[in-house]
């Protein structure tokens, strides 16, 4: 008889093979947001969220420059990055917009909204959130997750019921 893993059983961290470093470190800490940890010497760096040893390790170790492998081939797909609420993805999401960062695709699964996107090298990310587990569609008490387009402009929206808005007194002369 198999036992099944702990419900608690989490991924701990990714660790990627970059082709340049620092422009894989500008991706993560500038436009994602991570904090850097530690450097290893001049061929990796580790970043994380909230203090936490590291979430992300960034490494040239194949080699600076080292090429993308070629799409459609077996390997990573993606990883994929949980945010806490609705509300910080959107902020992520509006993070990528102000550095640039062109995404691939949005989708609303029922349980989850994601955004998807590509870093420096290639590699797939996932930025989502999950719906609280009592929302989650359900048909005959099984899970039925979707492929629906994600309402990106309702996702900003919730930036502007959060935010503080800053209004300007007319100057005297």
């Amino acid at each position: 008889m198999t036992t099944a893993i702990h419900p608690e059983v989490r991924i701990g961290h990714v660790h990627l093979t970059v082709s340049n470093l620092e422009r894989a470190l500008e991706f993560y800490r500038d436009a994602l947001g991570f904090q850097v940890t530690q450097r290893y010497g001049s061929s990796a760096v580790f970043l994380s969220a909230g203090g936490y040893h590291h979430h992300i390790g960034l490494n040239t170790w194949a080699g600076e420059g080292a090429a993308q492998p070629p799409s459609g081939r077996t390997g990573l797909y993606h990883f994929a990055i949980l945010y806490p609420t609705r509300r910080e993805l959107a902020r992520a999401f509006k993070r990528l917009f102000d550095h640039g960062v062109p995404i691939e695709g949005a989708s609303d699964h029922g349980v989850s909204e994601a955004i998807y996107l590509r870093d420096p090298d290639g590699n797939g990310i996932e930025l989502y959130c999950d719906r609280p587990r009592d929302e989650w569609p359900r048909v005959g008490g099984q899970l039925r997750m979707t492929t629906k387009p994600l309402d990106l402009d309702a996702l900003l929206a919730e930036l502007n019921e959060f935010e503080p808005k800053v209004e300007t007194l007319p100057q005297e002369n």
